[in-house]
C-alpha cells in the first residue's frame, strides 16, 4: 500500500502535468493568433499596394472627370466706368469649340448684316456676344465710329468708346504679321467683311467689335478674328461711306448720321466650318488705330 508520501507526490506530478498542458494550449493559441494577424496584415498591405498602384489614391474620380473651362471672364469695376454695364457673365464650361454660329445685325441702314462666328478660332468672342445679345445688351445702341482702318466699330452701349460689359477676355484669334516680303497673292490680315473684336487695352475684350468694309493689312495686327460677313456687305460699305464729323475728341470719325443696331441676334451653334473671306481686289489701308476705348 502507497504510503501518503508517494500519494502526495503523484498527486504533485499529475497537477504539474495539468499546469504544463494548459501553458502548452496557451502558447499555441497566441501562435495562432500572432500567425492569423500576420497574414491580415500581409493581405492588408497587398491590397492597398494594389490600389495605390492603380491610382486608388489618386483625385476623386469624379474631379479627374470634371469638364475643363473653355473660357475665362476677368472682372472688370464698374465703380470706375459708369459706362460699364453688369449683365453676369457667360459659362466657362459646355461651350462650344468648332463650326460657326450666326450673327444677325439689324440697323437703320438698309438690309440686316449676316455674320459667321467662328467657334473654333474665338470660341469664348462667341460665347460673349451670344451671352450680350441673349440679354438685348446690343439692342438700340449705335455704331459710333467709322475708322480710319476702314471698319464700323459697334458694341458700346454708352456710344463713348469707353463702355462694355462688367468683364473681359484675352486675345483667341489675332492674325500673325506679314512677312516682310509678302507674295503677291497673300491676303491682308483683315480683308473686307472680316468682324474682329476691338480691345483697349490690348487683350482686355468685351462687347466693342469691328466690321471691315475695306482690307486692312497693318504691319503689326492687334484685333482677334471672330468671324465674316455672308451678307449685306453692301450695307456695310455703305455705312462705311457716309460722312463723319469730329468725335468731340478732335477725331473726324463719328458718323453724322447715327447708325443705330435695332438688334443684334445670336442663332444656334452649326457644324459647318468657317471660312475666311475671300480678299478683295483693294490696296491695303493705312494703320492708324481706332480712338481709345474700354474693348
Amino acid at each position: 500500500m502507497a504510503s501518503s508520501r508517494d500519494r502526495q507526490r503523484k498527486l504533485a506530478r499529475e497537477k504539474l502535468d495539468r499546469q504544463m498542458a494548459r501553458r502548452a494550449a496557451r502558447v499555441k493559441r497566441r501562435r495562432q493568433i500572432q500567425a492569423g494577424v500576420g497574414a491580415g496584415v500581409v493581405l492588408a498591405l497587398v491590397v492597398v499596394g494594389s490600389v495605390w498602384a492603380l491610382g486608388g489614391f489618386d483625385r476623386d474620380p469624379e474631379e479627374n472627370r470634371a469638364e475643363p473651362d473653355v473660357c475665362a471672364w476677368t472682372p472688370q469695376n464698374a465703380e470706375g466706368n459708369a459706362d460699364l454695364k453688369d449683365v453676369g457673365t457667360p459659362p466657362t464650361k459646355g461651350l462650344p469649340t468648332s463650326g460657326v454660329r450666326p450673327m444677325t445685325v439689324t440697323t437703320n441702314q438698309g438690309a440686316p448684316i449676316t455674320v459667321e462666328l467662328d467657334l473654333a478660332g474665338a470660341p469664348c468672342a462667341a460665347a460673349s456676344i451670344a451671352h450680350l445679345a441673349g440679354r438685348s445688351f446690343y439692342d438700340n445702341t449705335t455704331c459710333h465710329e467709322i475708322t480710319t482702318e476702314g471698319a464700323l466699330r459697334c458694341g458700346d452701349p454708352s456710344g463713348s468708346g469707353l463702355g462694355g460689359p462688367t468683364y473681359s477676355f484675352y486675345d483667341e484669334n489675332v492674325p500673325a504679321a506679314p512677312s516682310p516680303s509678302p507674295a503677291a497673292d497673300q491676303p491682308p490680315a483683315y480683308p473686307k467683311g472680316t468682324v474682329a473684336m476691338l480691345a483697349s487695352p490690348p487683350g482686355a475684350n468685351s462687347s466693342q467689335f469691328l466690321i471691315f468694309f475695306k482690307d486692312f493689312d497693318p504691319a503689326e495686327p492687334a484685333y482677334s478674328v471672330i468671324g465674316k460677313v455672308t451678307g449685306g456687305l453692301d450695307v456695310v460699305e455703305k455705312v462705311g461711306a457716309l460722312e463723319t464729323v469730329d468725335n468731340g475728341s478732335g477725331a473726324k470719325v463719328k458718323p453724322k448720321t447715327d447708325v443705330v443696331i435695332q438688334s443684334l441676334t445670336v442663332g444656334e451653334p452649326a457644324t459647318t466650318p468657317a471660312v475666311t473671306p475671300a480678299p478683295a481686289p483693294s490696296s491695303p489701308a493705312a494703320a492708324p488705330s481706332a480712338t481709345p476705348s474700354a474693348g
